[in-house]
């Protein structure tokens, strides 16, 4: 008797379950690492819309980048990328507003090579509850 075939289900695991594995052994940022590493030349990448930024403030010295093109951008070997994804062991930090859909982001970007990506744990609601800072000065979008 033929064993028998799976179905959908037996694929289907869970946003949950896809999150854990997206942190599974990396060290996120919290919000004060994070200020300290872009001090120390880590790329800020903001993925959050329009919208969000307008509501929560702009994160000085981000790097504004559409989720839709966040790997093509940062990859050094691609010839549209950005001009600071200069090294595949770059740090880069990814921002949300919460800290879930940049740890997928994130993951993603370690899944292209980008061996140093993590991201801002509790996004940018973490943030403001630190009390640091965000800017109104002109952002950095990339597309």
């Amino acid at each position: 008797m033929a064993a028998p075939q799976p179905g959908l289900r037996d694929f289907v695991r869970g946003i949950d379950a896809l999150l854990a594995q997206a942190r599974d052994g990396v060290r996120r940022l919290d919000p004060h690492e994070t200020r300290a590493a872009v001090a120390a030349g880590a790329l800020l990448i903001d993925t959050r819309t329009d919208i969000q930024r307008r509501q929560q403030g702009s994160l000085p010295g981000a790097i504004v980048i559409d989720r839709t093109v966040l790997e093509w951008r940062l990859d050094p070997a691609y010839p549209h990328r950005i001009p600071e994804a200069t090294a595949y062991d770059r740090t880069i930090v990814v921002a949300c507003r919460q800290g879930y859909s940049s740890s997928l982001a994130a993951a993603s970007l370690r899944a292209v090579g980008l061996t140093n990506a993590t991201d801002l744990a509790g996004g940018v609601e973490a943030w403001l509850a630190a009390g640091l800072p965000t800017t109104s000065d002109p952002e950095d979008v990339r597309f």
